[in-house]
């Protein structure tokens, strides 16, 4: 025989009783039996005067519509015969006994308490009948109504002796007091039920049960209260089956409970806890299969951590491999724009240098074409000297011709003076002499004029030959001054080549260093500062930095500053 095959009592359940209620806030992974003490909608302090154990129904017909107004209308009739008769007691005890000083005040005190005992009332029927019933609320309106009828007691006790009629009196006083009290609590039962039909209602235990076993239906009071059973008779059957399955225990172990293990001892140990026997048995088989779930529950959320692992790993992974993607691309970015800034260092030398060879070669051209034109002056002035020359020859012989033509004409005119002279010495030889004479000074005037006229031409010989050599020495000045300007524009084109070179083994050496664009153009404006006249670097112009970079004035003064603490630092590329 098993724990669980134990005899069972003749009482077997109720077929119409509901079944048994959870014990309230019982979890559930306490016991999983469908026997459970399901959770009571209502508090312990609920409506616990009913006597059947089915739910009334939820409408009222008209007949009991009407009955029911019958009936409030005589509770009415019944509060005010309560208000009228103790009011008046009431108010005269207040003012004579409690010393309230004058008889409004004690009436005052009687209305005080009558109006808050019927408003109590009024909150408490009203919140029934909404369905959301104020439980708390009946015990001040029993404390109060336990206080009129005590004052209205002692307004009606005897200033001597007490004799037995005076005990009658007294209780007499609160007879509709209690009474009124007892209507309401009705009143309050019946709206809860009219307005919760479903509502499971709460057994009452008979009275005859109170008075032949007291003890024992006080412990079967309270478990019914703690743990929301409403049917009694479901009580009773539980309370059987323990009572049965205890003396079976005894009759296994022949008395000695002590023998019994644990798990056969649950059900008096839970009993008190609201579970029946058959929940108390299966407790530890429950109890392992919810640590087994638990422990189910804890590997799959293992598990699951687990798996929330790896996939953050994989997502860190690909994180990364987005990351290194995205710096691959960025590296690949900068390799191009330093492949172009290369291609762009070599462009300008390989144009430089062409520049630098066309340069020299124009100079070239410039200097034969120079060194021809002087030629061709030369030879057109050497021409033009002949021919003035021989022009001032021409005029010379000419003259000296004419001198000679003189000469002849004065000799041929002496020969025949002379012939005449020694022919006649006449007058007129001596006119022919004085001619003669007139002859010879003119001839020798005309030889003056030649001899000016050589000298004049020998003058303007010397003044061409001067002009000449100053002009000679203006075109080798001149000469000088091209072939100074072809050496400087050489010296300027090597330079600029020299200039390239540097920033072509530069941007070499950026690259080798895998520099960011903004310390590229850092170095780039030192080598500007470098490369200008003063090699200092508050007089490079922001403009040319700017127009070299272009970049905005700000980012051109900043560039200018690092690039002077690079400087600074020795940088020299």
């Amino acid at each position: 025989m098993t724990i669980a095959d134990w005899p069972r009592t003749a009482a077997e359940p109720d077929p119409d009783s509901p079944p048994s209620a959870a014990v309230s806030g019982t979890r559930e992974t306490v016991s999983r039996t469908p026997e459970l003490v399901s959770d009571a909608p209502e508090s312990v302090s609920g409506a616990e005067s009913g006597t059947g154990t089915k739910p009334s129904p939820g409408r009222l017909t008209g007949t009991q519509k009407w009955t029911a107004g019958a009936i409030v209308i005589a509770a009415l009739a019944l509060a005010g015969i309560g208000l009228y008769l103790s009011f008046e007691h009431v108010a005269q005890f207040a003012f004579k006994e409690l010393r309230f000083g004058s008889l409004g005040k004690g009436q005052l005190f009687a209305v005080g308490v009558d109006v808050g005992i019927m408003v109590m009332i009024a909150v408490d029927l009203l919140m029934a009948w909404l369905k959301r019933p104020i439980s708390w609320i009946r015990y001040p309106v029993w404390l109060l109504t336990a206080a009129t009828v005590v004052l209205n007691a002692a307004s009606g006790a005897p200033e001597g002796t007490w004799e037995l009629l005076d005990y009658v009196a007294a209780g007499a006083h609160g007879v509709v007091p209690v009474l009124f009290i007892m209507v309401v609590e009705l009143g309050r039962t019946s709206i809860d039920r009219v307005v919760r039909p479903d509502q499971a209602e709460r057994d009452s235990i008979p009275w005859l049960r109170w008075v032949l076993a007291p003890v024992a239906t006080a412990r079967i009071f309270r478990r019914m209260r703690l743990w929301g059973v409403t049917s009694y008779p479901e009580m009773i059957r539980r309370d059987q089956e323990l009572i049965a399955y205890e003396q079976w225990l005894k009759r296994k172990y022949e008395g000695d409970l002590s023998e019994a293990t644990e798990d056969e001892l649950l059900p008096m140990k839970m009993a008190p806890y609201g579970y029946t026997v058959a929940q108390a048995l299966a407790m530890p088989d429950e109890q392992e299969q919810a640590a087994q779930e638990r422990q189910e529950e804890a590997e799959r959320r293992r598990l699951d951590a687990e798996t929330r692992s790896e996939i953050a790993k994989a997502e860190a992974e690909a994180e990364r491999l987005r990351a290194k993607g995205k710096v691959e691309a960025v590296r690949a970015e900068v390799d191009g724009q330093t492949g172009q800034a290369r291609a762009h260092a070599r462009a300008q030398v390989s144009a430089a240098e062409r520049a630098a060879a066309l340069e020299q070669e124009a100079l070239d051209q410039a200097l034969i074409a120079e060194a021809r034109a002087r030629e061709a002056e030369a030879e057109r002035k050497e021409a033009q000297e002949r021919k003035a020359k021989a022009a001032a020859d021409l005029e010379a012989a000419e003259l000296e011709r004419q001198a000679a033509q003189k000469r002849k004409e004065a000799a041929e005119a002496d020969r025949v003076a002379a012939a005449e002279a020694q022919a006649i010495e006449t007058q007129a030889i001596a006119e022919a002499r004085q001619a003669a004479a007139e002859a010879d000074r003119r001839a020798a005037e005309t030889e003056k004029a030649a001899a000016e006229t050589r000298r004049a031409a020998a003058e303007a010989d010397r003044k061409k030959a001067e002009e000449d050599r100053r002009r000679e020495a203006a075109l080798a000045d001149i000469a000088r001054a091209k072939k100074e300007a072809a050496e400087a524009e050489r010296a300027a084109a090597e330079t600029r080549r020299v200039a390239a070179e540097i920033e072509r083994r530069a941007v070499e050496a950026e690259d080798a260093a895998k520099l960011s664009p903004r310390e590229r153009a850092v170095r780039k404006v030192a080598r500007m500062i470098l490369g200008s006249a003063a090699g200092v670097a508050g007089q490079l112009p922001l403009a040319d930095i700017q127009r070299k970079l272009e970049v905005s004035p700000g980012t051109a003064s900043e560039y200018r500053q690092e690039a002077a603490e690079l400087l600074a630092a020795g940088y020299r590329p």
